[in-house]
């Protein structure tokens, strides 16, 4: 088998995109390997066939319904990344790299952002102005609030939110919809499964890890989710963000979510930590400066007052990965 094109995660972005471009070029047998995030553990070096990154490339073409050039702003080296430099390069155009040239003055260009990008460019009136030059802004990477995209829907930026996974060539779902030849479904537990010809070969050097996420052709992931009346996926978030505490099932994702509705948080995420009386407990990390009894107050006005946080840690800022998730290693290093 042909050595593949291992990208590193301190990669130059317009060093990638002559490495993506001549991976594009070259032999068919070369895979790309890609590194997770990282967000929950030890990052994974998952293995893309060519036949992959195109076959996601051509059903997002489709279900945009134009092509252009794409702005990278975000780590060249992930996944999302590299699809933003795919994308440009099939459809003819060199990538904008936003670090060093500013964001296009021509209109019907397409980017890829993270919701924490967003949240902060929408405070800049400049960004506001170009994002509404853009065809279209993929969002994905994490949660969605609806708050946001609200936002950005008053601002005139036509936001489009992805899910998917370095697993399944980036995302694979638009708007709750999967692209065209992509397979979603719902196990038990309510964990995800997806199909279809995006999937990744194989976890480089992890055989058993291989064998246990791929399996009769799906990708079992690691998210927990539903599909609406109308065939939409909702992502619930990830399985195990479920914490059991003191016996009770507490859905840390809609424990957040409520936290950032507060109008005195401006930012929240919520993680089980082990715990000795209660197994684990209920931790909210929150920027702002509502009080601790005030937001547990909040939360059980919503909910039952055992999902409500037994703890409540103040933040500056949330700490963020590289590709702009949630640290959660670090947040448990604070709790």
């Amino acid at each position: 088998m042909a050595a593949p094109l291992d990208l590193t995660p301190a990669g130059d972005p317009a060093d990638v995109v002559e490495q993506i471009r001549g991976w594009l070029a070259g032999p068919d047998d070369v895979r790309l390997v890609v590194a997770t995030s990282g967000s929950t553990g030890a990052p994974k070096r998952v293995a893309l066939r060519r036949r992959a990154v195109l076959a996601s490339v051509e059903a997002s073409a489709r279900r945009l319904g134009a092509t252009g050039p794409w702005v990278l702003a975000l780590p060249p080296t992930y996944v999302a990344g590299i699809q933003v430099i795919v994308r440009s390069l099939v459809a003819g155009h060199e990538p904008v790299l936003l670090e060093r040239d500013g964001w296009p003055e021509a209109e019907g260009w397409f980017v890829s952002l993270v919701p924490t990008q967003l949240g902060r460019l929408l405070d800049d009136e400049s960004a506001v102005a170009a994002l509404g030059r853009a065809h279209t802004v993929l969002l994905g990477g994490g949660p969605i609030d609806p708050a946001l995209r609200a936002r950005a829907g008053a601002a005139g930026v036509r936001v489009m939110a992805t899910y998917g996974a370095a697993e399944t060539a980036g995302g694979c779902v638009y708007d709750g919809l999967p692209l065209d030849g992509v397979a979603v479904a719902v196990g038990e537990g309510g964990r995800i499964r997806i199909g279809g010809p995006t999937l990744f070969e194989e976890y480089v050097d992890e055989p058993a890890l291989t064998a246990e996420t791929l399996v009769d052709g799906w990708y079992r992931t690691s998210d927990a989710g539903r599909l609406d009346e109308d065939g939409r996926l909702q992502v619930l978030g990830r399985v195990d963000d479920v914490v059991v505490s003191g016996g009770v099932n507490v859905p840390a994702v809609a424990v957040a979510a409520r936290l950032r509705e507060h109008p005195d948080v401006a930012a929240a995420e919520v993680l089980g930590v082990p715990d000795e009386e209660w197994g684990n407990r209920v931790v909210a990390f929150v920027v702002g400066g509502a009080a601790s009894d005030e937001l547990r107050d909040w939360v059980a006005e919503a909910y039952p007052r055992a999902w409500a946080p037994r703890q409540v840690v103040r933040l500056d800022a949330i700490p963020l990965l590289p590709n702009g998730k949630p640290d959660r290693q670090a947040l448990r290093g604070l709790a």
